[in-house]
């Protein structure tokens, strides 16, 4: 038997949620219908589409589905011996001339009160789907936790969100995806994280990296300033004969790290010039060029 990837074909994720996969074959239907599409192929696309979202939309068929496990599209397979014991049929039995959708469409016909060869899998306990949902944060969310009401299939279900979790990181909530079927568990919901941009922060893992412009005289002479964090303001040393582009790490002041500790601040120097010049700061700037003996461009001569 012919493996089909039924999740790609609708192009939704294995997880998608019931609402989504109906949507794909909306919209997909309305471009691959033979009646009004222009597309090559369009009729086979068509039925292909329409295949893959009977079996989908059926929460049963789905499971039968997801049970068979994953394969490479057009890949030769035969169903799992567990998978006959679950959702019936003949272990023993010839698939080798059957295509996948006769599979299923064998298996709806049974549980509608005929089939061929097929038992009845209306009664075996089924685990409810996992369910995905995109969760975006902001850091100080990320610094301190939070949590979410998510609405999912008319339940109200509360999220807790814990301090430390990074930008594309997946939550498990166990037990909180969809009903399972005839007394068989809960699936699972999923929380994939993403962490809202911040004005001046850029995050790397749970490191936080920031832009930190300094006067010329600072990057010369040294400084001492004080910087942003997200636990409040603090002291940062610039040493003497600082350069643009020059990174300074200020340990644990990046984002908290789910099992103690935390990541680190770089502040990435940038030495900026006044955009106009008072009178007096100019004759200053012309006594510094006449008295130095620093070329810049040194290198261009050798």
């Amino acid at each position: 038997m012919k493996y089909k990837d039924y999740y790609k074909i609708l192009g939704v994720e294995r997880g998608a949620s019931d609402e989504d996969i109906k949507k794909a074959y909306r919209r997909l239907a309305r471009k691959y219908h033979p009646d009004v599409s222009k597309e090559p192929n369009a009729k086979e696309q068509f039925q292909e589409v329409s295949e893959a979202y009977e079996t989908l939309r059926d929460k049963e068929k789905r499971a039968a589905f997801d049970s068979l496990g994953t394969h490479r599209p057009g890949q030769d397979f035969r169903p799992p011996p567990d998978w006959y014991e679950r959702f019936g049929g003949n272990a023993g039995e010839d698939l080798g001339g059957i295509d996948l959708s006769d599979l299923f469409e064998s298996l709806g016909a049974f549980t509608r009160g005929g089939g061929r060869g097929f038992r009845g899998a209306r009664n075996v306990p089924l685990r409810g789907q996992d369910y995905a949902v995109n969760v975006d944060i902001s850091l100080e969310e990320a610094v301190r936790g939070t949590e979410r009401q998510l609405e999912l299939d008319g339940r109200s279900i509360r999220a807790r969100i814990p301090r430390g979790v990074t930008d594309g990181e997946k939550l498990r909530l166990s037990g909180k995806g969809g009903p399972g079927a005839n007394g068989g568990p809960a699936g699972d919901l999923y929380l994939n994280i993403t962490l809202r941009p911040h004005s001046l922060f850029r995050v790397a893992g749970h490191d936080l990296h920031l832009e930190v412009p300094i006067a010329p005289w600072e990057a010369a002479l040294g400084a001492q300033i004080e910087i942003p964090t997200l636990e409040g303001r603090v002291s940062l040393k610039v040493p003497p004969g600082s350069a643009s582009g020059q990174k300074l790490r200020l340990s644990g002041k990046g984002l908290p790290k789910p099992h103690g500790g935390a990541g680190d601040l770089y502040a990435n120097l940038s030495i900026v010039l006044p955009g106009t010049l008072a009178e007096r700061e100019k004759k200053l700037y012309e006594e510094l060029r006449d008295a130095s003996r620093f070329d810049p461009r040194s290198r261009f001569r050798r």
